[in-house]
């Protein structure tokens, strides 16, 4: 199986660029109740305790509306970066394995897509440990003022290193996060009983939504042990309110599952599933190749 680069010259790539990133804000703003849900799960604080519908509830009691925006700022902001970045690894990574004929292989077009999304989140790293600070603490009493002011505040009390804690885990869960999407991918075919190049939008949609929820389940352990690695800070009441203690990442694996057994490391992952379809929907992402069998297509055009 083969996939080529299908372009679209409608538009250039800064205006492609600006109308993603200007959905991704609505997205990003839209989802964001959801978002904060995940993540105070995902580190266990104690809005989490009784349940994903009780943990709306919880922050809405404890905090107010507002705390269902915290960290939008920062998550918006960082759309536009982290997309040009993965736009660009993604294009080169492409045209580096591109055959004559403009294509590539399924399995390197699935490769490249994981290659730029780690590139892009290491670059933008700092501000994802600043979001996961500013959503684990309280808005009423906060620790942190604004985004500089944690990300100022993280660097003199913590030291440079603290705001890429974590960071392998990025690359880690890349692994398990591809094999779900080329799993997906590979066997679209059988699920709709027709060739992919046949597939209308829906399809399309429906599909990108099964790919990123299998492939985000099975990486979504490495995604848990991250978030309470950013959190957990000695200078923070309650250590940022992560609800295990631990000296690493290792460390960390071992305490959940023996606090909360092998399940707890999916904590949060109904509120993270509910945020793809808009995830898929909108946003600024890659040109996708789009996957052909080369014979199917020939028949075709024979008939």
């Amino acid at each position: 199986m083969t996939a080529s680069m299908k372009r679209d010259n409608r538009m250039s790539a800064s205006q492609s660029l600006i109308s993603g990133g200007v959905a991704g804000v609505f997205s990003r703003t839209a989802t964001s109740p959801l978002d904060v849900v995940k993540i105070v799960t995902q580190v266990g604080t104690f809005h989490s305790k009784r349940g994903f519908l009780n943990a709306f509830h919880t922050v809405y009691r404890e905090e107010g509306l507002r705390a269902f925006w915290k960290g939008n700022c920062v998550a918006c902001i960082r759309i536009v970066p982290y997309s040009a970045v993965q736009l660009a690894t993604y294009n080169r990574f492409i045209q580096l394995h591109m055959d004559d004929l403009g294509r590539v292989s399924q399995w390197r077009a699935i490769v490249a897509g994981s290659v730029a999304g780690i590139v892009a989140a290491l670059v933008i790293y700092p501000s994802d440990v600043i979001k996961t600070r500013l959503i684990v603490q309280n808005s009423l009493d906060p620790a942190y003022r604004g985004v500089l002011h944690a990300l100022r505040c993280i660097y003199r009390k913590e030291g440079f290193l603290a705001l890429y804690r974590g960071a392998s885990l990025t690359v880690m869960g890349a692994v398990p996060f591809s094999c779900g999407s080329f799993l997906v991918y590979m066997n679209l075919d059988k699920l709709w009983g027709e060739p992919s190049f046949r597939f209308t939008p829906l399809q399309n949609f429906i599909n990108g939504c099964l790919a990123a929820g299998v492939a985000q389940t099975l990486s979504f352990p490495f995604e848990t042990v991250k978030r309470k690695m950013q959190a957990q800070s000695p200078v923070l009441p309650h250590c940022g309110g992560v609800d295990v203690h631990f000296t690493g990442m290792v460390d960390c694996f071992r305490q959940v599952v023996k606090a909360q057994g092998f399940l707890g490391l999916w904590n949060g992952l109904t509120a993270n599933l509910l945020k793809l379809p808009t995830g898929t929907w909108s946003g600024p992402e890659p040109r996708t190749p789009r996957v052909e069998r080369t014979e199917e297509i020939a028949e075709e055009q024979e008939l």
